[in-house]
């Protein structure tokens, strides 16, 4: 306790202009033009429940991630077995992401597993089934291997997901895990949940692949699709009528590359019918491969996929150096906007199914508010008019510091940025009554140190010495429980826990500190002979 009265005024006056300064934005809307540069921007963030917003649970689809997982190991298996002169036929990707491959020789078997040992340690033999002139063969993902590539599929599918939504521009949003494979979202104040759907469950997808001239389309199309060769669909739209229609592509099954090369992706408006189009800058490394890949097809066609839709197909003429490429087709500037950040934010590694939406209006939040506040205004009253009427006075000096309690803790939640949510309004109203227990604590401490005689001032020192400890443990106590809440809780009980946590505190400061310097102030000043409590 600091011994000058002077200093311990000074401290709390300065912590109570913070706090309201950090206010001024959330309470104060018309300010003066030369005062804005010099104050704070943000007001205090309103959770999801209060200003209305978005609620999504969305399920990784982990299975799908294992299958690709074996579509690109299959890819690569080919050429390793053709490079080591393996005899093989028929080598795909089967059901439940397995690998098949048929060895036509009895020493295949062997140079297999010589394979699979040296450059493929995540796969292993599930099966073997005797054939004519040789062997059926089944690859699986060994076990541990599996789990592992789900649990990274969530993990990156998060990060993804919490980089698109900050992309997006959503103020305090909570995107947390769920289980093992969901994640829970929370947008509050969005305007357009429709769009911000859209742009998290797209899984972004890009790839590079080569169309296919040298077959035929129409016997793709009736059914004779060639080895190594899928059908694709775009999109075109006539610019005289502005219908869609879709046009088949006949594609190369091999990536030639991917947007995990991409360095950056932005909006341009460089179509000659003022169209916005997607401009794609790759990494160092990118623009190496995209250097190779269009100096060998040139005169070829090129067709970016974006989720399995082909959004064009120019035509290579000549070797393109720098690393850089575009995405035309027949956007929107909003759909232009968010394929350019989900592009930079990179693609999801697993599709995204949706469990759970729940949508938050703002006209509910706004009811929210003004209970919440009213139960906060009516609860608050209530408490000053007992310690009022309980201990004269001295109760007044307990509502004061109680009022400054709650604007302390307003200012906090200003000052960091923190999320108030309707069980925030909750753990503020707690703290309202903890902040006055503590003060009932030290003025019983006092009344029974008055009853043996003291002087006021002994009294005063005595009482505040004695409650100390059971005011420290109680608090402490308390900020524990919350701090175990905040680690092991959701969103709303998050919120509950940090307002509980600043509101205890706050409560300290005020219930020991801020009620001592009032009482040693008028005490010293005024020279009381009796004290009203």
């Amino acid at each position: 306790m600091f011994k000058s009265l002077k200093i311990r005024i000074a401290i709390t006056v300065t912590v109570c202009l913070a706090a309201l300064y950090f206010l001024i934005p959330t309470f104060i809307t018309n300010v003066p033009s030369s005062w804005s540069q010099y104050l704070p921007k943000e007001k205090i963030h309103l959770g999801l429940d209060l200003q209305g917003g978005m609620h999504l649970v969305l399920e990784i689809d982990t299975e799908k991630a294992l299958e690709a997982f074996m579509e690109r190991t299959s890819n690569n298996l080919k050429e390793s077995l053709m490079d080591t002169k393996v005899r093989f036929r028929n080598l795909e990707k089967a059901k439940e992401a397995t690998i098949s491959l048929e060895l036509t020789d009895s020493a295949g078997k062997a140079a297999l597993e010589n394979v699979l040992r040296d450059q493929y340690p995540d796969l292993e033999i599930a099966s073997t089934t005797p054939r004519e002139g040789g062997q059926l063969v089944n690859l699986k993902i060994k076990d541990k291997r599996a789990i592992e590539l789900k649990k990274l599929t969530v993990e990156h599918s998060l990060e993804t997901i919490r980089n698109r939504v900050d992309q997006f521009g959503i103020a305090e949003p909570e995107i947390i895990p769920e289980g093992d494979n969901r994640i829970l979202i929370q947008l509050p104040g969005i305007k357009d949940p429709e769009r911000a759907k859209n742009l998290i469950g797209k899984t972004a997808l890009l790839e590079f692949k080569v169309v296919d001239e040298e077959n035929s389309l129409d016997e793709a199309l009736r059914g004779n699709i060639p080895e190594g060769d899928i059908i694709a669909y775009g999109t075109r739209e006539d610019k005289s009528t502005g219908q869609r229609g879709q046009v088949p592509y006949l594609l190369k099954n091999k990536t030639l590359l991917t947007g995990a090369s991409l360095e950056t992706a932005k909006v341009q408006i460089a179509d000659r019918f003022g169209d916005p189009t997607v401009s794609l800058k790759f990494n160092s490394q990118g623009s190496i491969d995209f250097d190779r890949i269009t100096g060998e097809n040139v005169r070829k066609k090129l067709a970016i996929v974006l989720d399995g839709v082909v959004h064009s197909a120019p035509v290579i003429q000549e070797r393109i150096s720098g690393g850089q490429a575009q995405i035309t087709g027949t956007f929107t500037m909003d759909e232009a906007r968010d394929l350019a950040i989900v592009l930079r934010a990179g693609a999801l590694p697993a599709p995204v199914n949706i469990l759970e939406e729940r949508t938050v209006g703002p006209s509910l939040g706004s009811d929210s508010i003004r209970q919440g506040i009213m139960a906060t205004i009516i609860g608050t009253l209530l408490v000053i008019f007992f310690m009022i009427i309980y201990y004269r006075l001295s109760g007044g000096i307990a509502d004061i510091a109680l009022i400054i309690n709650i604007v302390l803790v307003l200012g906090v939640l200003a000052a960091f940025r923190a999320t108030l949510t309707l069980p925030g309004i909750a753990g503020m109203l707690l703290t309202v009554g903890v902040a006055v227990d503590a003060n009932i604590l030290i003025f019983e401490r006092i009344r029974e140190e008055l009853r043996t005689g003291k002087t006021i001032r002994l009294a005063l020192e005595t009482g505040y010495n004695r409650a100390f400890m059971t005011i420290i443990d109680t608090h402490i106590t308390g900020i524990v429980a919350a701090v175990f809440l905040i680690m092991f809780g959701t969103g709303p009980i998050k919120g509950f826990a940090v307002t509980t946590i600043i509101g205890l505190l706050a409560s300290l400061f005020t219930a020991v500190f801020v009620t001592r310097v009032i009482f040693d102030y008028i005490i010293w000043n005024y020279n009381i002979k009796k004290l009203s409590i």
